[in-house]
């Protein structure tokens, strides 16, 4: 029904304009308005306006299937159609675009390359088994911002980052530090990467020499072969960067970055491979946080 579309939308766009672009009879439209709200009106009413305060909470970006489940979760009882019929008439839908995404790391060099010992076997039962890393750019305009990240594959948890205005060795290091400090792993964990210079130095294959880990890096030109750590850019750029204007700073990067991790992407954003729950919560129910 249109009308629900149009009455959902009446602050922001005039009626008149609304119902002439939807070929709807504006007096049909104020007589349906006028008529006394049936009792699946009023409960359909206080069901949106839980979802446009969900909708909000998740920064915008949960489209129908997070949605129902956030709000099955919390006791409400709602089908994914009805809430996918609900948002769709609201104009309420989770972001999507396509943005350019520059060469991350450069593996045209002469470094040792590691073997590929994950083989896209991205599954683990336990936390720190499997960790992926990688790097990525976020553009300001001071120039990039260069983010590595490593994330544990049994919870997605993003375990350890690092930012640097240079993309080199000590920025894969340093967000291996922090995870390693973070985590306490033992000896035989899997560290995958893709075999970028970064990846491959003598400084980042020392670090994991001295903690005991096996390295694994990704065949040559083959991203899915470290497909999660895809996803997570994929994600990140999607929900935050491409939503913003360029960043006029790299303080004011780090900073939404920073918030956009660790209080949104682990403890809040429900994964579907994670039968809707955040990293943080999956982790809770093992009692690991």
């Amino acid at each position: 029904m249109m009308y629900g579309f149009i009455e959902a939308q009446e602050e922001q766009y005039p009626v008149e304009v609304m119902c002439t672009a939807l070929a709807v009879n504006p007096s049909g439209y104020y007589a349906w308005r006028e008529r006394p709200e049936s009792g699946r009106e009023q409960a359909n009413r206080k069901l949106l306006a839980r979802i446009k305060t969900v909708w909000v909470s998740s920064r915008k970006t949960y489209g129908s299937p997070r949605m129902a489940a956030q709000l099955q979760a919390e006791g409400v009882e709602c089908s994914e159609n009805r809430v996918a019929r609900l948002m769709a008439e609201s104009g309420l839908k989770a972001r999507k675009t396509k943005g350019f995404e520059p060469q991350t790391t450069d593996s045209n060099h002469a470094l040792p390359v590691a073997p590929n010992l994950l083989d896209q076997d991205f599954t683990a039962t336990a936390p720190n088994q499997k960790w992926v890393g990688d790097i990525t750019y976020i553009p300001t305009d001071q120039g990039w911002l260069y983010l590595a990240v490593w994330m544990d594959l049994f919870s997605r948890m993003i375990v350890g980052w690092s930012m640097s205005e240079h993309p080199d060795a000590a920025l894969v290091t340093d967000a291996l530090g922090m995870a390693q400090a973070n985590r306490g792993a033992a000896p035989g964990l899997l560290i995958h990467s893709d075999r970028g210079s970064q990846f491959a130095s003598a400084d980042h294959r020392d670090a994991l020499s001295a903690h005991g880990f096996l390295q694994s890096m990704s065949r040559k030109g083959n991203c899915y072969d470290n497909a999660a750590m895809e996803s997570f850019f994929s994600t990140l750029k999607i929900e935050l960067v491409y939503a913003q204007e360029v960043y006029l700073t790299r303080d004011i990067a780090r900073t939404n970055l920073v918030d956009y991790i660790e209080v949104f992407y682990n403890r809040q954003r429900m994964h579907t491979t994670l039968g809707f729950k955040s990293p943080a919560k999956f982790e809770a129910v093992f009692g690991l946080s």
